[in-house]
């Protein structure tokens, strides 16, 4: 296992506090391109579905409310709630569809129940998450953060030709070019400052440019007044559901698992761009993530406004800024809410020309994109991942540009499910997953207290297995040598030695792997990570801690080691090079 190479570009890790000053400007300019598409999804869907002006007022009011909170919360993170990374929540696009249809055919009331009871399903995916771990694996995850950009790039690519009747030809394209041109430019070349300001710096050299063409519209601005909350504009709550509810529910919960996919994904990929140092996957964090989506998808349907989501943004931001402290969460959150009573400034960032947005935001797509690669990639290739990840991301792709039987969907659940390429490509990745695993060579399970007597039961487990796998002897001697010092590192990093006084169980699991084998160990929560534990280890320094005896022949014995922490339970998982 090689050490890991430093991230050079991190500033400042979660942990970390950068000045007040550089933590306001780093939250404000987050802030400011984000309050766009919230506020955009919630007006595209009212207008879309005819809802009156009094709900539209009340449905941007709430999004941005909801969407302070919750992105304090995934900041902050209170007890199992929140990833405590800064990870922006706002308004989901992957809902437009489905909730377009439901404020047609029942309205906000029929709307807000609809997600009230599909919010409930992602609570309990975080607390089943270890239960999934064989399906929600870093390849779906990072096909999904792939199939992410796929389905919005058409719709921004469509954008930067945006421009009001009668504009030049040229004023589309000079915008989005002077954009693009400087935010690339610092990013590639410029120093750590300009870099930190590279969003600012470039919505407003391409808002400059934009101005003489027309394209900035400032009436919308001094139409808008500097203060109010829309009053009196809750749409209530249908507690005696009709015939339509339970039509649109299964479409709900589809896209609801489907938006919870991608809030694994951006839970994984925001670990990987927060610390200098990589380290193993913490999906404490992801359960953290899931569980504040959920909080903002609840919130919502009380609220009777659009269903929230992480925004894969984040991660983008987070790697262009080199920003990563909790601090910066805050501030964003903060400023959504303070936005929520200030309908000018909204107007204003709204009033930001259409193709300057699409240029910068085409930059965070593009990046994004990378970070799906790197998580498939990073979690190591084989046939079998490749055809998940290449089948999940062209088969969403062709759903999404309806390229892929357009005539058989029609209008009806059909077109809901599989019209978005996110949806059908993350369905797709999920299925092929489950046939795997149902078609894997049987597991062989032992199961015994975590205490003094439990090596002697591993030690007959694994010889029974080696045996029936006609290993020589000195593979299973190998076998058995990483099942004992798994066993001891996992202890020993809880805490545990062995006493059994905490009650503790342990489950070992094996199967055959190619011509090796997989064994899973899998009992209570504690201590740090063996996979950063053992990166860690350098060449040959002198042993002074007992336990690193166990880490570096665990190390040497076992292939790869990959070490999973959910709340209240730890899966260890080892390969082993077996022959006969």
């Amino acid at each position: 296992m090689a050490e890991a190479r430093e991230n050079e570009s991190v500033r400042y890790e979660p942990d970390e506090n950068p000045t007040p000053l550089l933590t306001f400007g780093a939250g404000l300019q987050a802030a400011m391109l984000i309050v766009a598409p919230v506020v955009l999804t919630v007006v595209i869907v009212a207008r879309i579905a005819e809802q009156p002006d009094s709900y539209l007022s009340w449905g941007v009011f709430a999004a941005l409310v909801i969407s302070g909170i919750t992105t304090i919360l995934q900041a902050v993170r209170v007890g199992r709630v929140g990833a405590g990374h800064v990870l922006i929540m706002g308004t989901s696009g992957a809902f437009i569809a489905v909730c377009v249809a439901a404020l047609v055919q029942g309205g906000p009331s029929t709307m807000a129940g609809l997600v009230v009871i599909s919010s409930l399903f992602q609570f309990l995916l975080a607390a089943r998450l270890s239960l999934l771990r064989r399906i929600f694996t870093p390849v779906v995850s990072g096909a999904v953060i792939m199939l992410i950009a796929a389905t919005v790039m058409p719709i921004v690519f469509g954008t930067l030709t945006d421009a009001p009747e009668g504009a030049p030809r040229a004023a589309a394209p000079a915008a989005a070019f002077a954009t693009l041109a400087t935010v690339v430019a610092l990013v590639l070349r410029g120093p750590p400052t300009w870099r930190l300001w590279s969003p600012i710096i470039g919505i407003a050299v391409g808002s400059i440019v934009a101005a003489p063409f027309g394209l900035y519209d400032v009436q919308q601005i001094i139409d808008a007044p500097w203060a109010g909350v829309p009053v009196g504009s809750w749409p209530g709550y249908d507690l005696t559901p009709g015939s339509e509810f339970w039509a649109l529910l299964p479409a709900f919960v589809v896209v609801t698992l489907v938006g919870a996919i991608e809030t694994v994904g951006d839970g994984v990929a925001i670990q990987r761009v927060s610390r200098r140092k990589p380290r193993a996957t913490d999906f404490r964090v992801v359960q953290g993530a899931l569980n504040a989506d959920g909080v903002g998808n609840l919130l919502s349907g009380i609220a009777g406004t659009l269903p929230n989501t992480t925004y894969s943004s984040s991660i983008s931001l987070a790697e262009v800024t080199g920003i990563a402290a909790r601090r910066v969460g805050v501030v964003i959150g903060a400023l959504f809410i303070v936005v929520a009573f200030l309908p000018k400034f909204t107007a204003l960032v709204i009033a930001i020309p259409a193709p300057v947005a699409a240029a910068y935001i085409t930059v965070l797509i593009g990046m994004l994109f990378v970070q799906g690669m790197k998580i498939i990639i990073q979690d190591g290739v084989d046939h079998r991942k490749a055809a998940v990840a290449g089948l999940a991301f062209w088969i969403g792709s062709g759903f999404q540009n309806q390229w892929i039987f357009p005539d058989l969907l029609g209008d009806g659940f059909l077109s809901v499910l599989l019209g978005n390429g996110m949806t059908s490509g993350a369905l797709v990745a999920v299925i092929m997953m489950v046939f795997l695993e149902l078609t894997a060579p049987r597991r062989r399970r032992m199961e015994a207290a975590l205490d003094s007597e439990v090596l002697p039961k591993l030690r007959e487990f694994l010889g029974e297995f080696a045996s029936r796998a006609g290993w020589d002897r000195a593979s299973s001697q190998r076998l058995m040598l990483v099942g004992e010092e798994t066993l001891a590192s996992l202890s020993s990093e809880a805490g545990d030695e062995l006493d059994g006084d905490r009650g503790r169980r342990l489950i070992v699991t094996t199967r055959r792997s190619g011509g090796g084998a997989e064994l899973e160990f899998v009992s209570a929560s504690g201590g740090e990570n063996l996979e950063d534990r053992l990166s860690y280890l350098g060449g040959t320094p002198d042993i002074s801690d007992g336990r690193e005896i166990s880490f570096r022949l665990l190390r040497h014995y076992a292939s790869s080691v990959r070490h999973q922490k959910y709340h209240d339970v730890d899966i260890v998982t080892v390969q082993v090079d077996g022959s006969r």
